[in-house]
């Protein structure tokens, strides 16, 4: 009945550290995509900006803010700097793509409405990915 006992308490605790390390491997593919989304944000408010328009300020302002809400989310589950080096290298990655520095279309299609949902409900994309990385 001893043997019995161990067994299972042995067995629980390797459940639960398998269970960390799905934890942490739906944490790194949240914190990834919040990186995405946070260097979208900044590309596409830097454009705004740039085009000098002061009807479109607003706009620009709020995808400040959602970057940098996608940042905190993000700085939630990594270290602030694993975040800040993730957003510069989405960053870049973005810009690679992007047929010209004013050419947001193909980003907007990517991540317009996928970062909005992200950043509404981080919780249920944080589901997502810890039942994906089962």
């Amino acid at each position: 009945m001893l043997a019995k006992k161990k067994l299972s308490m042995v067995l629980f605790a390797a459940s639960a550290l398998s269970f960390n390390s799905f934890a942490g491997d739906a944490e790194d593919a949240f914190t990834q995509e919040l990186a995405e989304c946070a260097a979208y944000y900044q590309i596409a408010s830097d454009a705004i900006s740039a085009m000098n328009a002061p009807q479109m300020q607003a706009v620009g302002e709020r995808l400040q803010q959602s970057g940098q809400q996608a940042i905190e989310i993000a700085s939630k589950y990594q270290a602030e700097d694993k975040v800040a080096a993730a957003v510069t290298k989405a960053a870049e990655q973005h810009k690679a793509s992007m047929p010209n520095s004013k050419s947001l279309g193909p980003l907007m299609g990517k991540y317009k409405e996928k970062c909005k949902t992200i950043i509404a409900q981080p919780d249920k994309r944080l589901d997502y990915w810890t039942m994906a990385t089962m």
